[in-house]
């Protein structure tokens, strides 16, 4: 677990933490870790958490399959990021998706009770992480208010010019690479995937854009 260390400082729960404070709190906050590999769920519908995750190594997707197999993601975790927080409430209820590895992967797991109980030292880098949680919360939720912005425009064209202007922003470059495959983005937005195609061939013949599969130029502010 050492290892990860560098990358669980760079995380938004243990934001101004030092190196050495992080590896001293594993043990207080009950830190375990698990590897999946590719297709494996960290976590299936219906479970109750009682952990927040953070991912260390690898991609993962929070996906939900209708009754009838159609697939929708709502979002993606990457490297860094924080997972479970909205779920760390004892009255929140069960997971409402699965939570998948895309390529094999390697989270840490952190009882939240540990993390909102702060010990007798009352250390100030613990209290550090509690404030951190709330802005991580916070962070997810901005994140939430994003993707309903791309999901309330009707057409599959304004979904796309919604969704490729937000990570040029975020990117800061005209010219970036998604981390969605065809298929991966169709399921985020919620489209038929061959529509989808076809509507991003008739943008690059617009002028509006060029692509080589999972980057992207846009051509027009």
């Amino acid at each position: 677990m050492k290892k990860y260390i560098g990358i669980l400082k760079r995380s938004y729960l243990f934001e101004g933490v030092v190196e050495e404070e992080i590896e001293a709190m594993l043990g207080c906050l009950q830190a375990r870790m698990g590897s999946y590999s590719k297709g494996e769920c960290v976590f299936r519908q219906g479970e109750r958490l009682s952990c927040i995750t953070v991912l260390v190594e690898g991609s993962l997707h929070i996906q939900r399959d209708d009754y009838w197999g159609n697939r929708s993601i709502i979002g993606r975790v990457g490297t860094g990021q924080i997972f479970g927080m909205s779920y760390a409430a004892p009255d929140s209820g069960a997971i409402m998706s699965d939570v998948v590895a895309v390529e094999d992967s390697v989270v840490i797991f952190f009882d939240v009770q540990r993390i909102l109980t702060v010990c007798s030292s009352a250390c100030r880098f613990h209290a550090m992480v509690v404030k951190n949680l709330f802005y991580a919360i916070s962070e997810k939720n901005r994140q939430l208010m994003q993707k309903l912005g791309h999901m309330s425009h009707r057409s599959t064209r304004e979904k796309l010019m919604s969704y490729l202007s937000e990570e040029a922003d975020r990117q800061k470059a005209n010219s970036f690479t998604i981390p969605f495959n065809r298929q991966q983005l169709a399921d985020f937005l919620s489209v038929d995937r061959s529509a989808m195609s076809g509507e991003l061939c008739r943008m690059r013949d617009d002028g509006l854009l060029n692509f080589e599969k999972n980057h992207f130029t846009l051509l027009q502010r």
